[in-house]
């Protein structure tokens, strides 16, 4: 998949200078993840399941 054609996004909690911030991008069989600053760079896909543990443990930290 070519990952220009994805809806990309930021968090609510991004601040508006655009500072250490992620974009992430759905699709049914992953979550898309890249650095918002630099959109040229290789974004990388984790599975629903990878995402769902990391979410999870970053809610806790």
């Amino acid at each position: 998949m070519n990952t220009s054609e994805l809806d990309w996004f930021k968090s609510s909690y991004s601040s508006a200078q655009g500072d250490s911030c992620i974009e992430v991008a759905v699709t049914e069989q992953a979550i898309h993840v890249r650095d918002s600053k630099d959109v040229t760079r290789p974004s990388f896909a984790v599975d629903r399941g990878g995402w769902a543990r990391f979410v999870t443990f970053a809610a806790e930290a």
